[in-house]
């Protein structure tokens, strides 16, 4: 929703707009537009003068103070993904990126690459990528990036977000069960994906893993454009020059295109990479060009960034909450530190995480940590501290951020890389932790 404000202030429109909680990186993105923003959903002063068009985010429902104001006075609605169809993508070339894990990051590779060529394009995203420090712009040219979200529309409109963008070009990064406050199991999703493969155009481009049985299950419905694969036996693929995944060849066709050498980690990010090549070749980016691009990619706020080195210590920003995630980031991490120490801060904060669905595997994703803490919210329906227990990465849950950001210096010991996953704000956690550490360092100012 910021970045749908930051896209209606750069056509020219007034825009104001109202958050429960809002913090950085888009509550500095916000102010930077000048974009007024109020907190909480009560002042009806916030539609004050009346606007021409209220854009409904989905985490509002029947019952919020701002919707029935919109609606007892009649003010005219949209939802957000309809709003960026109408005044945005209608008439561009859109490449959408789906799929449960990486939209953001391939969503950012990709709106590089392009920019790299030379071609300016626009981009709404779900992050803010480090080459542009915006989550959104216009652009220059007819091609539009757009983080394509499965997650519900609005109270009013049920379908999947990525139902209204009607890519020309569709990436498909994997597909596993989440977002379990909305979908009933993974058929549902996969219904939801299938409709969204039927948006593309015969002349389009879906772009898909050659080993994702989930998402082979949704072509297998019906496929109506040019399919490309990536990995294995695909038509794209990796050849890994390094074990951590900072440099690897591109293969099309089983010719080498180029090679990548970066500052990211992992073979989940290597797959996303892959695939922003891909989409960026049915743009018109050669795929040489798009591996020079990748190799100046600078990252992504809260994906494995690093916000902080203190005396030896990093500490990382990540937004993994979900089991796979987690895992993938601390591969990546083991992969590039080797025996240093990791330790994991989890806050699970997703609706899916709160109501248990992936509880069993929670152990499982953190075990190559040496040590993982845990924050468990208010209003968890099940015992965190029973399910984790087994870890072999000495687990320990708190309910108190003071008790957790001790605990967590308390682990310190040599050269220490401490990886915080939240995707919200974990009540402040990363900065008390990096000014506990240079009160302790004596380098606080």
């Amino acid at each position: 929703m910021g970045s749908l404000a930051q896209l209606a202030k750069g056509l020219g429109h007034q825009v104001s707009g109202s958050d429960a909680s809002v913090y950085p990186p888009m509550s500095n993105q916000l102010e930077k537009a000048g974009i007024d923003l109020a907190e909480g959903y009560d002042d009806h002063a916030q539609f004050l003068p009346l606007p021409d068009l209220v854009i409904v985010g989905n985490v509002l429902s029947r019952g919020n103070p701002a919707v029935e104001y919109v609606l007892n006075n009649n003010l005219p609605y949209t939802s957000g993904p309809q709003w960026l169809y109408d005044f945005v993508l209608k008439d561009k070339w859109v490449i959408a990126v789906a799929g449960t894990h990486g939209k953001t990051t391939t969503s950012s590779m990709l709106a590089w690459i392009l920019d790299y060529a030379g071609m300016t394009p626009g981009f709404l995203i779900g992050g803010v990528p480090n080459n542009f420090n915006v989550s959104a712009r216009l652009g220059d040219a007819p091609f539009f990036i757009v983080e394509a979200d499965e997650y519900d529309t609005a109270f009013f409109d049920k379908r999947s977000k990525f139902l209204h963008y009607r890519p020309r070009t569709a990436i498909f990064n994997n597909l596993e069960f989440d977002h379990a406050d909305i979908f009933d199991d993974l058929d549902a999703i996969q219904t939801q994906f299938h409709h969204f493969i039927r948006t593309v155009p015969a002349q389009g481009l879906v772009i898909a893993p050659s080993n994702d049985s989930n998402i082979q299950a949704v072509i297998d419905r019906g496929c109506w454009s040019e399919l490309q694969s990536l990995g294995r036996s695909g038509d794209w693929d990796t050849l890994l020059n390094s074990s951590d995944g900072s440099d690897f060849s591109v293969t099309h066709q089983g010719n080498i295109q180029g090679v990548v050498r970066w500052q990211q980690i992992g073979a989940h990010n290597v797959a996303n990479g892959l695939a922003a090549i891909a989409a960026a070749n049915h743009a018109g980016v050669k795929p040489q060009i798009a591996c020079e691009a990748l190799s100046q990619f600078l990252g992504v706020k809260r994906r494995m960034e690093k916000i902080a080195e203190i005396n030896g210590v990093s500490i990382y920003d990540d937004f993994a909450h979900h089991p796979t995630a987690i895992f993938s980031t601390l591969e990546g991490a083991r992969n590039k530190v080797g025996n240093e120490k990791i330790v994991a801060v989890i806050e699970p904060r997703s609706n899916t995480m709160k109501m248990g669905i992936h509880k069993d595997e929670l152990a499982e994703a953190t075990r190559l940590a040496d040590q993982t803490l845990w924050y468990e919210p208010e209003d968890m329906n099940w015992s965190l501290a029973d399910i984790v227990s087994g870890n072999s990465a000495l687990p320990d849950v708190f309910d108190d951020i003071n008790q957790l950001v001790q605990k967590t210096l308390d682990g310190i010991s040599g050269s220490t890389h401490i990886v915080v996953m939240s995707n919200g704000g974990f009540q402040g956690f990363h900065s008390k932790l990096v000014d506990a550490l240079e009160k302790r360092a004596g380098t606080k100012k």
